[in-house]
């Protein structure tokens, strides 16, 4: 892989993007008239970084009261690790926050529904997004979304799950720059180096579904999408396998629906 490109994608001044992405929030809550935010905290790095924006958000704006995070785990799959992880990142912010099993909501489903794994993987997304969206409907909170822009672009998210979200604030930066975001905001770094996981199965590694590194799919969708370079071109700039950058280019292209809103006919 072309190094060279990597550091082109990461090379930003990180100062910055913070302030824009905090600024962004606080019009948007001007905007719908909420008390404050409330995200899904997971112990991941991309909920992390919301965290840690959100706790500098709460701060800087008086029209913001609080920031509560949802720490979501079922407990029979999601890594006991990766909740105390997140309990750790709300004891060190001070943030307010709840704890919901969400196993017993899950079992509740599939009493009753007839069983597809992948279905029920995607279906703890979107109990977590409904609990989520319940208390911003009761406490006049504004939902952000913890999805990545290399994740958005290949569509690795469920749809109406954690894919949706009052504000998406990290969505322009790849996984890659999330990452040196978190390294500027003062992130463990046993967070940042953490495999991504949504948690919907056991052993659920992202990097190993996708069946690339965020590395390669960064840098695949940046010289496609940014740099405006054919698939061809793309092979030849970034050195990854033709396989490999015709198969992420394929899921941003079948991924299409899942990025738009529904049609009004």
């Amino acid at each position: 892989m072309n190094q060279e490109i990597l550091d082109e994608i990461t090379n930003r001044d990180y100062s910055v993007i913070k302030g824009r992405i905090q600024k962004t929030v606080q019009e948007k809550i001007t905007e719908i008239g909420s008390k404050g935010v409330i995200f899904g905290l997971s112990g991941g790095i991309d909920s992390a970084v919301i965290a840690y924006l959100s706790k500098d958000v709460e701060t800087s704006n008086a029209l913001i009261c609080q920031a509560t995070a949802i720490i979501m785990p079922d407990s029979k799959i999601s890594p006991e690790d990766e909740t105390n992880d997140a309990l750790k990142i709300v004891d060190s912010l001070n943030l307010n926050y709840k704890l919901i099993d969400i196993n017993q909501i899950h079992k509740e489903y599939y009493k009753v529904l007839e069983p597809e794994d992948r279905a029920l993987g995607n279906l703890r997304a979107r109990i977590r997004k409904n609990i989520l969206y319940y208390y911003a409907n009761s406490k006049n909170l504004t939902v952000l979304g913890s999805s990545d822009k290399s994740e958005h672009l290949i569509g690795y998210f469920t749809k109406f799950g954690d894919g949706a979200a009052d504000v998406l604030p990290i969505v322009s930066l790849y996984k890659t720059q999330v990452r040196e975001l978190a390294r500027f905001l003062g992130i463990p770094d046993h967070i940042i180096q953490k495999k991504s996981s949504p948690n919907l199965w056991p052993n659920h590694v992202a990097e190993s579904e996708i069946g690339s590194t965020y590395e390669e799919i960064d840098c695949i969708l940046y010289c496609i999408l940014d740099k405006k370079m054919s698939v061809d071109e793309t092979i030849n700039q970034t050195k990854i396998k033709e396989e490999t950058v015709e198969k992420i280019y394929q899921l941003y292209k079948k991924s299409e629906h899942k990025r738009i809103t529904p049609e009004h006919l």
